[in-house]
């Protein structure tokens, strides 16, 4: 009598993460995880960022010049560019943490649940980032 082979799990190599593919459940995990540590490392800059524009109103010029100028040797740009994905992290974070507490408030851990939300999680955060980051580049 034979028998089929049980399935082996193991763990995945460096080499197999190319043809991996998350479930967007795992996709929206792990990128809570890197947003959360983006706006963690980033937080001298907020702070600066807040205390700079709230100190005095010639204070506040040299924020809104960071935008234009750039801040030292840094341009204006990259500075635009820092600033959008931070607006990113909060933006995903925000909505990833709302949907986990959404979870655990109303018991939803259906397989099909976790997708559709996961999905609207990623797809919101990007279209409230492109919303934002359109302002902030000044194309509206």
């Amino acid at each position: 009598m034979a028998t089929t082979p049980r399935p082996v799990y193991r763990n995945i190599h460096i080499t197999d993460i190319a043809r991996y593919r998350l479930p967007p459940a795992g996709v929206v995990s792990i990128l809570h995880r890197i947003s959360g540590a983006v706006m963690f490392l980033l937080l001298p800059f907020i702070v600066w960022l807040f205390d700079v524009s709230l100190t005095s109103e010639i204070s506040y010029e040299r924020f809104t010049s960071a935008f234009v100028a750039g801040i030292g040797f840094v341009p204006a740009w990259f500075v635009k560019l820092v600033v959008l994905a931070l607006i990113w992290a909060y933006l995903h974070h925000f909505i990833a943490g709302v949907r986990h507490l959404w979870m655990d408030a109303t018991h939803s851990v259906t397989k099909q649940q976790g997708h559709s939300s996961a999905v609207f999680t990623l797809v919101a955060s990007v279209l409230l980032t492109l919303v934002l980051g359109a302002k902030l580049f000044g194309l509206y």
